[in-house]
């Protein structure tokens, strides 16, 4: 929805709507804007009655003033898509104690964000709100059990099982401490992101030339190199028949949990969701894939 060509883009949309995705994501931060213009122009031809998610990520607002700068972003992105009020609209940054430029502590989640997403929801401008859950996971948690969002983005891959189980010792990634779990018992909707680890788990060097060229991990190695040599570790699930494809395995582990809403997967052309659509089909993976997705795991921690 940056890159691609406009047909591409309205072909991917009508045949993503045709099989059943009902849910588009979108972010001012993707492609500077162009996502949400795309889609939005995408959307206007089709007549499609979807819901639509987009996001804030807060830069360098001051206290006091971060509810203006949510408004302000709101205002830009319902421009760009040309919609009056938008189906989903989430925090961006991670939620962590101040260390990093981008994030953002619990209290000024609380007590200035999130009261500026209730004034939105109040105005009719949005339905619904959430955050992408990345950072630490003692804040993320405070603020998935605060009982004031409805969704979560959470980083959910065959690299990094956290978010619903307990981590492999030396196992490396970030131990979300089963975040997706108390997501659950709260009452908030998860949304699995990262469900290919940036690309990694294709098992593939190389990154399609529509795709962004370099991604950082979240959650999971360091290194996006790291990541793809574990990755490989997982290949036994399609020697011995377990999936496919690592990329089909990838997909089926993320809706694998019944605590999964809905996952959010990444296209760099209309083969890419002709793929997605047919991994999903097939529904979760078998207990017995999942049992050697865990053996595999367990390898992947003894290095």
């Amino acid at each position: 929805m940056v890159r691609g060509s406009a047909a591409d883009q309205e072909r991917a949309v009508a045949r993503a709507i045709a099989a059943g995705v009902n849910y588009f994501d979108t972010a001012p931060d993707y492609g500077s804007g162009e996502s949400e213009v795309n889609l939005g122009r995408v959307l206007r031809t089709l007549q499609a009655d979807v819901v639509v998610g987009t996001k804030v990520r807060l830069r360098e607002a001051a206290p006091g003033r971060i509810g203006a700068e949510i408004v302000a972003s709101l205002e830009a992105s319902l421009k760009r898509l040309g919609r009056d009020n938008v189906d989903l609209f989430q925090l961006h940054n991670p939620i962590a104690p101040v260390g990093a430029p981008a994030n953002l502590p619990v209290p000024v989640v609380l007590d200035e964000v999130l009261p500026a997403f209730e004034r939105l929801q109040a105005d009719g401008k949005v339905r619904w709100v959430g955050v992408t859950a990345i950072g630490d996971a003692g804040p993320m948690h405070e603020v998935v059990a605060s009982g004031r969002i409805d969704s979560a983005q959470v980083p959910l891959n065959m690299l990094n099982p956290s978010p619903v189980r307990g981590l492999p010792k030396g196992f490396p990634a970030t131990d979300y401490r089963q975040l997706i779990l108390r997501a659950r018992e709260n009452g908030v909707g998860v949304i699995g992101i990262r469900v290919l680890a940036a690309g990694a788990l294709s098992g593939l060097d190389g990154r399609h030339p529509t795709a962004m060229q370099s991604v950082p991990p979240i959650g999971s190695s360091p290194t996006y190199a790291a990541d793809l040599a574990n990755a490989r570790k997982l290949l036994p699930l399609v020697q011995e028949g377990f999936a496919g494809s690592l990329v089909e395995a990838a997909m089926r582990y993320a809706i694998s949990n019944d605590c999964m809403s809905t996952v959010l997967v990444g296209f760099s052309d209309p083969d890419h969701l002709e793929t997605a659509i047919a991994a999903f089909e097939k529904g979760p993976l078998s207990p017995g894939a999942m049992a050697r997705v865990a053996q595999l795991q367990a390898r992947i921690a003894a290095g």
